[in-house]
C-alpha cells in the first residue's frame, strides 16, 4: 500500500503561484561564489610548456592533488589548468557537507567492498582529521562547524531505521520529541538521529580559495580558461602530452580531476552519469526568525528519504545568517548531457520553497536570493574510482556521487600513490583496485535512470520497502544516487 510522503503531502496543498513570488529576486547562481566575491583570475595557457606533474581540472580534487604533490614531492614542478576558474563547478556549489565516509557509509561499503568497512572507515576519519589540520596549518578560514549531522525521520518507517544504526553505531544518538526541538525545531520529524562524528559543514567556496593559496604558495603553476583537449602518450617512462585551443603540455605524469565531464580517457565514460542537484538559500534572516530555530550549534541536517534533502544554517559575508536547503531532485538528461541551462530548474526551486515551510513553517513567507543547481558524477556504487591509462602515467578519479568534499583529498593521494607506483594502505584497498559496474550507453540509459527515480519515490511511498527493481539492482551492485 502507498501513502504520500511528508513532502508530497504538503505539495498537493501548496500554492506554487506564491512559490514563486517568493523566489522572484533570487538570483539563479550559487550563493557561495556569488558571495564569495571576485577572486584573482589566472591567464589561460598561451605557449606550450612542459612540467613533473600537470593536474586537470580545478576543484577540489584537482587542487588537492596539487597541494599534496607539493607537499610530499616538493622539488617536482606542477601545473594545472582548469577550463573555466578554479571551483566553479561542484566544488563551489554544493552544500558544505564535508563527511568522512568515503563508500558513502558503512552499509553501502558492505555491498561493493566486504570486508574492507573497519579499515575504510578508519582510512575515512584520518583523511577527514588530516584535512582539518591542513586548513590549521595554511590558515584557511572557512568557516568550520564541527558538531556532525542530524537525521530526521520524516516518515514512520525511518524510526526503526534509526534506532538500528544507534544500535550499531556508538556515536549516534536518538533523539526523540523535545530532545530533537532541542537542537533544531523542525516541524517535519519527532526523532531524529545525531551522528556526532559525521563530519563537519563548512564553507565550500572559500576552501577552494584557500587550498588555491596555499597551492600557489608552494609554487603550482595555474592556468584558467585552458580547457584540455586532448591527450596522448608520448611512450613508456616518456611522459604524455596534453592539448589545449592554444598551446600543448608534455608532463611525466597526469592526474585528470574532471569529475562528471567528459573524460579525456574514453575508457571511463559509460563508469559515471551527471546528474543534477538543486538548492536556495534564504534572505538573511531576522534576529526573531533565527531564534526560532534553535540549532544553536548548526549541525548539518538531512532527512532518510530516498529524495533526501540536506539543510544547514550559513553565515554571509556581512555577518548575517541564512538557511540553506538542498536536494530532493536529482535530474539527469538524455545523452549524459552537461549543459548551462540544467543549472537552473525552476520547478525544483519552488517544490524546495514548499518543503522549507513544511520543515519549519516558523519561516512562512521568508523570500530568497539564491537558487541553483550543479552537477554531481554518479557512479553505481556510490564512491570515487580510479583508472590507470598510458603505462601508468595518467591517472583518473571520478564518481564522488555528492560526498566528494573530503573523500577528493584521499582521492588525490591515491592518485599520487598510483602514478609514482607507491603500494599503500590506500592502494591495497578495493576501493582502489576495483571499479564500479559501467552505466549502460544511449538509448538504455536515461529510460532506465528514469525508471530507477521513479522506483526510489515509490519505496518512500511504500514505508521503505524497496520492491523487486530496487532488490535486483542492489544484488547486481548497480545504482542511482545523488
Amino acid at each position: 500500500m502507498q501513502r504520500p510522503t511528508t513532502f508530497e503531502t504538503a505539495e498537493a496543498r501548496a500554492d506554487f503561484s506564491r512559490a514563486k513570488r517568493l523566489l522572484a529576486h533570487a538570483r539563479r547562481t550559487s550563493f557561495w561564489l556569488d558571495d564569495l566575491g571576485e577572486t584573482e583570475a589566472h591567464p589561460p595557457l598561451a605557449g606550450d610548456t612542459t612540467t613533473d606533474l600537470l593536474v586537470v581540472g580545478g576543484g577540489y580534487n584537482g587542487l588537492w592533488a596539487a597541494l599534496r604533490s607539493k607537499e610530499r614531492y616538493p622539488d617536482r614542478e606542477v601545473v594545472l589548468i582548469e577550463a573555466k576558474r578554479l571551483g566553479w563547478a561542484a566544488s563551489g556549489r554544493n552544500g558544505g557537507f564535508c563527511e568522512p565516509s568515503l563508500t558513502h557509509g558503512r552499509a553501502n561499503a558492505a555491498i561493493h567492498v566486504p570486508g574492507e568497512e573497519a579499515i575504510l572507515a578508519e582510512l575515512g576519519e584520518k583523511n577527514l582529521a588530516d584535512l582539518l589540520a591542513t586548513l590549521e596549518r595554511y590558515g584557511i578560514e572557512c568557516d568550520v562547524r564541527p558538531h556532525g549531522v542530524i537525521k530526521l525521520a520524516t516518515e514512520p518507517h525511518q524510526v526503526p531505521a534509526l534506532e538500528a544504526l544507534a544500535a550499531s553505531d556508538s556515536s549516534v544518538r536518538v533523539l526523540r520529541g523535545p530532545e530533537l526541538q532541542a537542537q533544531v525545531r523542525t516541524a517535519a520529524a519527532e526523532v531524529g538521529g545525531w551522528a556526532t562524528e559525521e563530519g563537519v559543514v563548512l564553507n565550500p567556496a572559500r576552501l577552494v580559495r584557500g587550498l588555491a593559496e596555499a597551492c600557489r604558495s608552494l609554487g603550482v603553476r595555474f592556468y584558467e580558461d585552458t580547457p584540455a583537449t586532448g591527450l596522448r602518450s608520448l611512450g613508456r617512462d616518456a611522459g604524455v602530452e596534453v592539448t589545449t585551443p592554444r598551446a600543448s603540455i608534455r608532463a611525466r605524469h597526469v592526474a585528470l580531476a574532471t569529475n562528471g565531464f567528459p573524460s579525456l580517457l574514453r575508457s571511463t565514460r559509460l563508469h559515471t552519469v551527471p546528474v543534477y542537484d538543486y538548492a536556495v538559500v534564504t534572505d538573511p534572516l531576522t534576529a526573531e526568525q533565527r531564534a526560532s530555530l534553535g540549532w544553536d550549534l548548526e549541525q548539518g541536517v538531512t532527512d532518510m528519504n530516498n529524495r533526501f534533502h540536506y539543510m544547514r544554517l550559513l553565515t554571509d559575508a556581512d555577518g548575517r545568517e541564512r538557511l540553506l536547503l538542498g536536494g530532493y531532485d536529482a535530474l539527469y538528461h538524455f545523452g549524459r548531457r552537461v549543459r548551462p541551462e540544467y543549472d537552473v530548474s525552476e520547478s525544483t526551486f519552488e517544490r524546495l520553497t514548499v518543503h522549507l515551510e513544511t520543515l519549519f513553517p516558523q519561516l512562512m513567507g521568508v523570500q530568497y536570493s539564491h537558487a541553483w543547481g550543479g552537477m554531481i558524477d554518479t557512479c553505481s556504487r556510490f564512491f570515487a574510482f580510479f583508472t590507470r591509462a598510458h603505462h601508468g602515467q595518467v591517472v583518473a578519479a571520478a564518481g564522488f556521487t555528492g560526498l566528494g568534499v573530503a573523500a577528493t583529498r584521499f582521492a588525490a593521494d591515491v592518485m599520487l600513490d598510483l602514478l609514482h607506483g607507491e603500494s599503500t594502505e590506500r592502494t591495497r584497498t578495493s576501493l582502489v583496485r576495483k571499479r564500479p559496474m559501467p552505466f549502460p550507453p544511449e538509448p538504455f540509459a536515461w529510460p532506465a535512470i528514469r525508471f530507477t527515480s521513479a522506483m526510489m519515490a515509490r519505496s518512500d511511498r511504500r514505508g521503505g520497502k524497496s520492491g523487486a527493481w530496487l532488490w535486483l539492482l542492489e544484488k547486481l551492485k548497480l545504482g542511482f544516487d545523488s
